[in-house]
């Protein structure tokens, strides 16, 4: 049914979008924010990043909002999911760990689910894999890390979902990232080391209220006792 603070909130955020302008809106529960921000997302026309306070609210976006949404407008729009590389299977390193199989136990029978799973996916997106969260001891030794990342010159380069996910974001209208995905790209982006996301007519963050202490995290300087420690050590050292 019409609710008049959600058609308030999407006349606001139609036009902020339109004119490039920011806008902060605090609306309470009920109102409907999500198709409130969606709709003239959508209508726009523009390509438009938004972000999310965590994982779960990003698969919901994708999997259940902006598919209803898009399908109520008539409107087809090519929309793309970006998470971190650490919730994407790395064939590489997940070939390695099947060798190191104990054949009977409880981490070799996730493997062989988490194989059979391999197989089929397209996404590569370890949150599709059943009873594998995010604090299941397998999880951190499938993917890859900025670290341990061949690139280039990885065997499986060719089907690495890293690279496909981040190929399909920049390609597409919409993408969904989150918070922390964002945050890291602006802070490559002012390092100069590179750009995850591309650029974007327009940014929603859904959740805003978790923004000022991720950017404190990734923009700030934490220095503690143990560093002091650390750094008079070394000076003690070079000085004899």
């Amino acid at each position: 049914r019409p609710r008049r603070s959600q058609l308030a909130m999407a006349g606001r955020v139609a036009r902020a979008i339109e004119n490039r302008a920011p806008l902060v809106v605090e609306a309470g529960t009920g109102t409907g924010k999500t198709f409130a921000y969606l709709v003239p997302a959508l209508l726009s026309g523009k390509r438009v990043l938004i972000s999310t306070g965590t994982r779960t609210l990003q698969d919901q976006l994708f999997s259940k909002d902006l598919p209803l949404v898009a399908a109520g407008l008539g409107m087809p729009v090519k929309v793309a999911l970006l998470k971190g590389r650490s919730n994407y299977l790395c064939h590489y390193r997940f070939r390695q760990l099947s060798g190191q199989r104990n054949p009977g136990g409880t981490r070799d029978r996730t493997l062989a689910r988490v194989e059979r799973w391999a197989g089929l996916t397209k996404s590569g997106d370890l949150a599709e894999v059943p009873d594998l969260g995010d604090a299941h001891p397998v999880w951190p030794q499938v993917p890859s890390t900025p670290d341990n990342c061949l690139g280039a010159r990885c065997t499986e380069a060719g089907r690495c979902h890293v690279f496909e996910a981040r190929r399909r974001a920049v390609e597409s209208d919409v993408v969904i990232v989150n918070h922390h995905l964002l945050l890291a790209d602006l802070a490559l982006k002012e390092d100069g080391f590179g750009d995850l996301l591309g650029s974007a007519d327009a940014v929603i963050l859904d959740e805003a209220h978790q923004i000022p202490d991720l950017a404190t995290q990734f923009f700030g300087t934490r220095l503690g006792s143990r560093q002091v420690e650390l750094m008079l050590r070394d000076a003690r050292v070079e000085l004899t």
